[in-house]
């Protein structure tokens, strides 16, 4: 009854869906990595941080996602490998670049930093090599495995590692 619900509500309302998964998924990640990290170190976590990820999730990541993914499906329909390929590669040469630098971006924004691009500039080219390094293999396997409209869904957890572990550990 539930599962049945749960498929409905995300057929009717996928882009809604979709932004508040990737803001309970990206906030989830924060908090578990901070409850991990911080207390190992004996300090309490900091849930303002949590509630800034959450934000940048949800204003940005969750509508772009959304939108990038139908469209990658639009220009490049179905699962055969050349389509799954040429959608993967757009999608880690145009799209995951954007992601970085609207994480590291709007999380400046959020922190109040002076110059909003010091964290992008620091930790872009890391965070991208090891997106590179990990992602188009999840991603091939989820598109040929995977329903499209379920991609979509399973996107966000292209960024979210990467990304959260870049920032914490250049504090």
């Amino acid at each position: 009854m539930a599962g049945s619900l749960l498929r409905s509500g995300v057929r009717r309302f996928p882009w809604l869906c979709n932004v508040l998964l990737y803001g309970g998924l990206f906030a989830a990640g924060d908090a578990a990595q901070q409850l991990w990290r911080r207390r190992r170190r004996g300090q309490p976590p900091d849930w303002t941080q949590t509630r800034r990820v959450a934000l940048v999730a949800l204003a940005f990541h969750g509508n772009f996602s959304y939108v990038w993914l139908r469209a990658l499906e639009r220009a490049l329909p179905g699962r055969r490998p050349p389509a799954v390929l040429g959608k993967v590669l757009c999608d880690q040469l145009l799209g995951a670049p954007v992601a970085v630098l609207a994480f590291y971006t709007g999380m400046s924004i959020l922190q109040r930093k002076e110059d909003i691009f010091s964290d992008c500039k620091k930790k872009f080219w890391n965070t991208y090599k090891t997106g590179l390094m990990y992602w188009p293999f999840v991603q091939v396997l989820c598109r040929v495995i995977m329903r499209s409209s379920w991609t979509t869904h399973s996107k966000k957890l292209n960024l979210m590692p990467q990304t959260l572990t870049q920032q914490h550990s250049k504090r």
